[in-house]
Formats: structure tokens, C-alpha cells, sequence
């Protein structure tokens, strides 16, 4: 399946070992999936893992980014979207731009209305609530 991760999903993988988002980037590829993420989110993680234990920017660099395929982010979409999160709209352009199956993040804010519904083909859930279903 083809997966696209939210920066969240990132951060919480190199913050800890022991939730979904770590074990799914880490058996992706035993399980048959292909990650995602925009350069966008790639550039939010790499701001903010300053603010972690240094433990994490080593998990980050070592572990989790050489993992995933990054791409550029995608601004536009030929399809109609509403979605009022302006800063996480280019995520959810990109998810669809790369044909991904599942759009997985942890931002319930940001993405409230959206986790547990799809848009234009593409599946918006948690990675835990991915692996409940896989």
C-alpha cells in the first residue's frame, strides 16, 4: 500500500520507539508498503527536533528519513478541496498528487473532520488506526 505520512507521524517516530507511527515506518517495507512524505514535512520535523532529546534527531537521521521517499510538495490539485487548514491543505494536494492510498497523521487538530473519512480516494487515519485495519 502506498502510505504518505504527515510530519506529526515523523516526529513521533523519532521521539519514541514504543507507538504505531515508529513500529509501522519500521516494518513498512516487511509489510509490503511504500512511504511518503513532502519535503514540506521533511523541513516542519527537521525545525522542530531541536526541541527533542538528541536521541531523536539520531533516530530521525538514521532510522526513520532513510525510510522514506520525499518529494516535493504540490500546491494545486485538479480536483475541487475544501479544507480550511491552509498550512496542511499542500499536504493533503501531495497526498493525492502521489496516488497514495492512506494520508496518516496524528494532528487531530488540524485535521479534525477529516481523520476517519477520505478525500477523493485517499484514506485520512492515525497510524495506529492504519494498523487496526491492515
Amino acid at each position: 500500500m502506498r502510505l504518505f505520512l504527515d510530519s506529526s507521524v515523523l516526529l513521533a517516530a523519532a521521539g519514541s520507539t514504543r507507538g504505531a507511527s515508529y513500529y509501522l515506518i519500521t516494518t513498512a517495507q516487511r509489510d509490503g508498503h511504500s512511504l511518503t512524505t513532502a519535503d514540506y514535512c521533511v523541513q516542519e520535523v527537521e525545525h522542530n527536533i531541536s526541541k527533542l532529546d538528541p536521541i531523536c534527531a539520531k533516530r530521525w537521521y538514521k532510522i526513520i528519513k532513510p525510510r522514506i521517499r520525499i518529494v516535493a510538495v504540490r500546491l494545486t490539485t485538479p480536483q475541487i478541496l475544501v479544507y480550511s487548514k491552509t498550512k496542511d491543505r499542500p499536504i493533503v494536494i501531495t497526498s493525492l498528487a502521489e496516488k497514495a492510498e492512506f494520508l496518516l497523521t496524528l494532528d487531530k487538530a488540524d485535521f479534525k473532520g477529516l481523520l476517519g473519512t477520505k478525500v477523493y480516494g485517499v484514506h485520512i487515519l492515525s497510524p495506529a488506526e492504519f494498523l487496526c485495519i491492515g
